[in-house]
């Protein structure tokens, strides 16, 4: 794995969140932006991408077959992170903050960060995985993560419908069928100025949300961002204790390595920017969901690293 390629990542999206943060500081972001933006990236920048990367992945049965691994695999894993989630937060009183707390244990930066961070560590191969992986990020968050958010509000309203027919879900049915469409259709290719065009409203959301990001965290204090226990302890179990469980678990049920290592950079990837832009639309507490997504994607600097070396050592032992 290139480990200088991830560190070289993981520094840029520093910056960019910096940027985002002197861009509040300055007045240039501001509330009005910060929910303008926010709605770009959910309603127009992330289906996008989910399906700009599905359509760029190179067809074959074989990777086909691994997708839906990757897929599947993704299904488990969102599982065994909520119900991990849910007993971790139980404590907590203030209800904004068990709900953002909870999503955002559940749910890693899998697309905005995790695309870039799976290309350089796995290749072209991680990223392909990484993009049906995603689809259960989306199908997961599009129903047990909408549900966390809707927990005790009667003003969001959580059907069978929205579950199925979302933000998430379609795009990702778009790009497997467009994906499977040489099956019937071998010589089908979409245009290029269409794959241009996917391509340009993805690379929005990885800039977009980590400025939003770091423009949200200029809206705490020092202490708040530094000081408080809950993110740390949110930040120890989100970067550190449930990957390493993951990756056990998965040497455990013997998954090949480099799947129990892919699932395991899943695990330990910061948490989903999503949650600072839905905190937005939704009304909860925007300043402490960005707390939660900047401290993680800050501490991510050295936890990742650290991880994935401990994750190596763990795959070789057996």
């Amino acid at each position: 794995m290139n480990f200088s390629a991830l560190l070289t990542i993981i520094a840029t999206l520093f910056l960019l969140m910096a940027c985002g943060f002197f861009a509040r500081k300055r007045g240039i972001i501001d509330d009005v932006a910060s929910k303008k933006l926010s709605t770009l990236i959910v309603k127009i920048g992330q289906p996008m991408m989910i399906v700009s990367a599905l359509v760029e992945a190179e067809f074959s049965y074989r990777n086909l077959k691994d997708g839906f691994i990757a897929i599947a695999l993704g299904l488990v894993l969102h599982t065994i992170m909520a119900v991990i989630a849910f007993f971790a937060c139980k404590g907590f009183r203030n209800m904004d903050e068990r709900k953002i707390t909870e999503f955002s244990l559940v749910f890693t930066n899998v697309g905005f960060i995790g695309f870039p961070i799976m290309e350089a560590l796995f290749g072209p191969k991680g990223l392909f995985l990484a993009s049906f992986y995603v689809i259960s990020f989306h199908l997961f968050m599009w129903s047990w993560g909408m549900a966390i958010i809707a927990r005790k509000r009667s003003d969001i309203k959580l059907t069978v419908r929205k579950v199925f027919v979302n933000l998430g879900s379609v795009p990702c049915l778009i790009g497997i069928l467009l994906y499977m469409a040489v099956i019937p259709f071998p010589s089908f290719a979409l245009p290029a100025f269409i794959v241009k065009f996917l391509s340009y409203l993805s690379g929005l959301c990885t800039p977009i949300s980590v400025l939003i990001t770091g423009a949200l965290l200029a809206t705490r204090t020092p202490r708040q961002i530094f000081g408080s226990g809950k993110i740390y302890y949110f930040s120890a179990l989100k970067l550190v204790v449930i990957p390493l469980a993951i990756c056990l678990l998965g040497k455990v049920v013997g998954l090949p390595d480099d799947m129990v290592l892919f699932c395991t950079v899943e695990a330990a990837l910061p948490a989903a920017a999503t949650i600072t832009m839905f905190s937005e639309l939704y009304g909860l507490d925007a300043g402490y969901a960005s707390q939660t997504v900047g401290t993680s994607s800050l501490l991510s600097v050295g936890t990742l690293p650290l991880v994935l070396l401990l994750a190596e050592w763990i795959v070789q032992l057996w």
